[in-house]
């Protein structure tokens, strides 16, 4: 992207977005490369099945996010799962003891008791990236951190609802993106290429167009689904079904 937004060229970008979520570190990331890319040339948004949560985060530094009308977006919002097994291995006669310089510095470990000071920080930090997010969305859908909240519980929204609410801003598929990038670039009937920026060649294997289909068929789809959030580490923004 980098490459693109400096080179003649590229006079748009066309952003295809079909993704629940993800962290919200790797969201941020692209939320910035995004922003930095609308504000030299214009970026238009084509969701698919989902376009949730950080894959939303993403998508708002957009002039334009079309979506189906089927479409599974918004979801503004942050989890932090933290796990606890310190009952579980109690059961089987196993202690656990942690030796930390701080009271908070075992509070993310699965083996630890989360205390109610341990659960209080760790809220404290996911409302602190919350406000992010739901300055992310103010600044890029143009709207008051205030309306932004009003609709950020984390529940999902069709695409018909989200063009509604002012969250996306016209149904459509990935042809009415392009026309509007035609329109916003004064291109007429002239040959107009739309190319990836990464070449198929350079993809690894789990991102080939069947590989979804290949790991739900082979391995089953909770599977799949595990390696598709294999990775995400930390606070995610993602849409779980």
């Amino acid at each position: 992207m980098k490459q693109a937004q400096t080179s003649p060229d590229v006079t748009g970008l066309l952003l295809v977005v079909d993704s629940p979520g993800g962290g919200v570190t790797g969201g941020e990331r692209l939320h910035e490369a995004v922003s930095r890319f609308a504000a030299v040339k214009p970026v238009v948004v084509s969701m698919g099945d989902m376009g949730a949560s950080a894959a939303y985060m993403l998508s708002v530094p957009a002039q334009h996010i079309v979506a189906l009308p089927s479409t599974l977006t918004g979801s503004i919002g942050v989890i932090f799962q933290r796990p606890d097994v310190s009952v579980g291995l109690g059961r089987l006669g196993i202690g656990v003891d942690a030796i930390t310089s701080g009271a908070m510095k075992d509070q993310t470990d699965p083996t630890s008791t989360l205390t109610p000071e341990g659960r209080q920080m760790l809220q404290g930090l996911v409302n602190d990236l919350f406000g992010q997010f739901v300055s992310m969305v103010a600044s890029g859908r143009h709207m008051s951190e205030e309306k932004v909240r009003s609709l950020a519980d984390g529940r999902a929204y069709t695409g018909k609802q989200a063009v509604a609410l002012g969250l996306v801003d016209e149904l459509g598929d990935e042809d009415v993106a392009r026309l509007w990038l035609r329109k916003r670039l004064n291109i007429g009937n002239a040959s107009y290429p739309v190319l990836p920026l990464i070449s198929d060649r350079t993809r690894s294997w789990y991102l080939w167009p069947g590989r979804k289909a290949l790991l739900k068929g082979l391995l089953g789809g909770a599977f799949s689904s595990a390696i598709d959030r294999e990775g995400l580490d930390g606070a995610v923004a993602i849409l779980q079904l």
